[in-house]
């Protein structure tokens, strides 16, 4: 004798309503995100949501630990097996990528680290990191790379997911121009940085 089919909310879990939520995203962007339309889309009245995620607010949480836990993932196959200036190009590289292939659940990442994409935030850093060793920069220095890399291939990313890109050159070409940037920049001394900005060893007037 068959066995009867679960019904949809003994199916549900927290993970299966992040699935559903990204799904939706990608589809209608994130202006369509509710709890209700979540809920339709799993065949449940919006209260049986709440078993798994409290709110709309936790529920862009979990979202953006999955995108940040997913970008980490291919970030670090990215870089496996290489090392120094072939691992900033091939780090970059897939986190552009990635945007290119998912430029609408991206907007679901949040920036600023929360309770659920704190562990996630921390692996993806942990993969820049790793391959910025090869420079042999001190913890300063390497603070401020990371800060560098993600600020330059998020903002390149960001901006042309929203086709903000108005003029007619390649924008691959102009992704290479800011990837050499970025590696030319890894080779600066510290020292130099330093005085760039003022360090200890500028005369002061």
């Amino acid at each position: 004798m068959a066995r009867p089919a679960r019904s949809a909310r003994a199916a549900l879990s927290a993970d299966s309503v992040v699935d559903i939520a990204l799904a939706l995203v990608d589809e209608e962007g994130t202006a369509a995100l509710t709890l209700s339309a979540v809920a339709g889309r799993a065949g449940v009245a919006t209260p049986s949501l709440y078993k798994h995620v409290r709110s709309l607010g936790a529920l862009r949480g979990l979202m953006s630990a999955r995108v940040v836990d997913d970008l980490a993932g291919e970030l670090g196959s990215a870089v496996r097996g290489r090392s120094s200036d072939e691992a900033v190009r091939a780090l970059m590289t897939a986190w552009r990528g990635y945007v290119r292939r998912n430029p609408r659940r991206y907007t679901a990442l949040q920036q600023a680290p929360g309770p659920h994409t704190a562990e996630a935030g921390e692996r993806l850093i942990g993969i820049v990191h790793d391959a910025l060793h090869a420079y042999g920069l001190d913890r300063s220095a390497a603070v401020h790379a990371v800060r560098c890399i993600r600020a330059a291939t998020h903002g390149f990313a960001a901006l042309e997911a929203e086709d903000a890109f108005g003029l007619l050159e390649p924008l691959d070409e102009s992704f290479a121009l800011l990837t050499r940037m970025v590696i030319a920049g890894l080779s600066t001394p510290t020292a130099a940085v330093s005085a760039d900005q003022g360090g200890p060893d500028r005369p002061t007037r």
